[in-house]
């Protein structure tokens, strides 16, 4: 994981990272250094403008969500999906002794087989609601209570596959998932006797994950936007959807690598489509951090470290005339910062290094 900083807030090391990023040293210029004459150097203006703090942070983009579907049945494998189908409500996940396994939305898998006369519970209420999402509601109560309207749903829907009509769904004619799915890598062979994994999946819904520095943790505010650069340089939009909450160390850092710990950071894309085929793709996030609106700033290479302490700027008078401007310094954005100090208006000429 690396991250790249664009921008710094005003802080204790305030001073460094100017000293860092371009700030003129000038022994000998002090506060009383006010006035001098000398030959024309460049000049720039002071600008009453909106600073905000950026961040980069390298992300992966993929597939969001994972799962394995497994079987516990020996019955012979007669057809398996490839990796990268899409797999909905309704559709077969795998084939076993030619009968199509349909995939059925819900958070609980059927552990027991379900017909007339079974004990009420909430995998019924499951199978109930994809019998009427599937179009073989009519006349069903969705509850937890298998009646012989479930059982005559089950018959209207087997009929339908073209399977045995027995009015009963036992636990491994299904495979019960919170969504659609992505095929990543089938486990199973054509040919083979069932029995464990058949394949892993991924939800459909595509996102990026960033491991964030922790100490970077007030970027990631839910439903922030960002911006993603995709490893071709076009940029995309996303929002910030979840944002982990205990810090994780880095696996085995090694010597010289960063040990800082990351927070889990979710972004899903406002255009999925606009990445195409993508997957596992490395990518760039940029997070907008706090914003400082109608600052006075001037280009960080303006600034000067007066012999005194502090840092100053040479204003530049419509004559020619030169003084030193004592200023406090606030927010840095894109190669600006904010300065604070007496006599500091928008539009007054301050000198910068040529070149």
């Amino acid at each position: 994981m690396k991250t790249r900083t664009k921008v710094w807030t005003a802080a204790a090391v305030t001073v460094v990272a100017a000293a860092t990023a371009g700030v003129l040293i000038v022994p000998g210029v002090s506060r009383d250094d006010r006035t001098t004459a000398a030959a024309p150097e460049p000049t720039v203006a002071v600008v009453r403008t909106n600073l905000v703090r950026t961040e980069q942070v390298d992300g992966e983009l993929g597939y969001a969500g994972s799962a394995t579907v497994t079987t516990t049945s020996s019955a012979m494998v007669t057809w398996l999906p490839q990796p990268g189908d899409t797999i909905s409500r309704g559709q077969h996940v795998y084939d076993l002794d030619n009968v199509p396994v349909p995939l059925l939305y819900g958070k609980l898998p059927f552990w027991r087989d379900l017909h007339n006369g079974v004990e009420d519970g909430p995998d019924v209420r499951v199978l109930e609601q994809n019998l009427r999402a599937l179009g073989y509601g009519g006349g069903l109560t969705v509850d937890e209570h298998f009646t012989a309207a479930t059982s005559a749903a089950v018959r209207k829907w087997q009929k339908a596959r073209d399977v045995e009509r027995t009015g009963r769904v036992n636990a491994g004619d299904v495979v019960v998932l919170p969504g659609a799915i992505r095929v990543a890598d089938v486990k199973a062979r054509i040919g083979t006797r069932a029995g464990g994994d058949v394949l892993t999946a991924t939800g459909t819904r595509k996102q990026v994950t960033v491991d964030l520095p922790a100490t970077k943790s007030d970027l990631a505010v839910r439903n922030s936007k960002v911006t993603v650069v995709l490893p071709d340089g076009r940029t995309v939009t996303g929002k910030i959807t979840a944002v982990g909450t205990t810090a994780k160390a880095p696996d085995d850092p090694q010597d010289g690598r960063d040990k800082t710990p990351t927070l889990p950071v979710t972004v899903l894309l406002d255009d999925p489509a606009e990445t195409g085929a993508l997957d596992g793709a490395p990518v760039t996030v940029n997070f907008r951090g706090a914003v400082r609106e109608g600052v006075l700033a001037v280009p960080v290479n303006a600034l000067l470290a007066l012999a005194e302490g502090g840092f100053g700027v040479q204003d530049v008078s419509v004559d020619g005339t030169r003084r030193i401007v004592p200023v406090r310094l606030g927010a840095f954005a894109n190669g600006q910062v904010e300065v604070m100090g007496d006599g500091l208006t928008a539009g007054m000429k301050v000198t910068v290094p040529a070149g």
